[in-house]
């Protein structure tokens, strides 16, 4: 696991932005294979899209070899609707690159059958050639995607209930009422997240700090599904000096020594 640690949320959300991009590049560069990445939501990655948009506007990258899958979305909310997670991609996202429709896959929580919607979505991903990259979040919790506590790490995309944690801190999205917040989503799982090649997963901010030191420093459990990145060959948490704060300073030393050392 690789930790990658800068003063703010900015100065790391560039970092991903940039790291994304160049993976898009040299795939590219090397074949005609589409990349294939994971996407996620919330307030987390909304300033890692900014950069991506601006240097698609730019020239300086394209997606229009890339094919996305959505991390989750909730069940029973309409697709129209301003929370929904197909209105905050097309916002914060798509409706600002070239990626082509088509390539954009995100579940849909209003399947008549949501079981048969995740079993196809497992399959849509592995007709893709599996995820190049994945990019995620953690919640206060230290969960990833809507894989709650306590949710397998063998997981993968299916039905689950919100926790009540999760449906308040969500509430800030829905008029600050949690009764609002859907009961249940579609997300992929724990095991479909870490198949992918790589995992970049954003951590800004001190009430994500304990999530952190249970992902980096606690042991690899179900308790915080995020742990199980300890166990990814190529995963690495973007952070920022205060959602760092809670580990040793042992071990926040040790990551900065690594990056130092692999820029020299």
């Amino acid at each position: 696991m690789k930790v990658i640690i800068r003063k703010n949320s900015a100065e790391g959300s560039l970092w991903a932005a940039h790291y994304i991009a160049a993976r898009i590049k040299e795939k590219a560069a090397r074949t005609n294979d589409p990349f294939v990445i994971g996407l996620c939501t919330g307030s987390t990655p909304i300033e890692t899209y900014a950069e991506l948009i601006r240097m698609v506007k730019a020239g300086e990258l394209s997606f229009k070899n890339v094919i996305s899958f959505n991390m989750d979305e909730y069940v029973g909310l309409p697709v129209e609707h301003p929370e929904s997670y197909h209105s905050f991609m097309h916002k914060y996202l798509f409706d600002q690159i070239d990626e082509k429709p088509e390539n954009i896959h995100i579940l849909n929580g209003n399947a008549p059958d949501v079981e048969a919607e995740c079993a196809a979505y497992e399959k849509a991903i592995l007709d893709a050639g599996g995820f190049d990259l994945f990019l995620g979040g953690v919640g206060e919790d230290g969960h990833i995607a809507f894989n709650e506590p306590f949710s397998s790490l063998s997981s993968r995309t299916r039905v689950v209930t919100l926790t009540q944690d999760t449906r308040e801190v969500n509430a800030r999205f829905f008029d600050n009422d949690p009764s609002q917040v859907p009961a249940q989503a579609l997300t992929v799982g724990v095991a479909t997240v870490l198949s992918s090649k790589e995992v970049v997963i954003l951590a800004f901010g001190s009430k994500k700090a304990r999530a952190l030191k249970d992902a980096i420093e606690g042991p690899m459990s179900h308790y915080c599904t995020l742990s199980g990145l300890q166990n990814h060959p190529a995963g690495t948490i973007v952070c920022d000096e205060n959602s760092i704060s809670e580990v040793k300073v042992s071990s926040y030393r040790y990551f900065k020594a690594v990056e130092a050392a692999e820029n020299l």
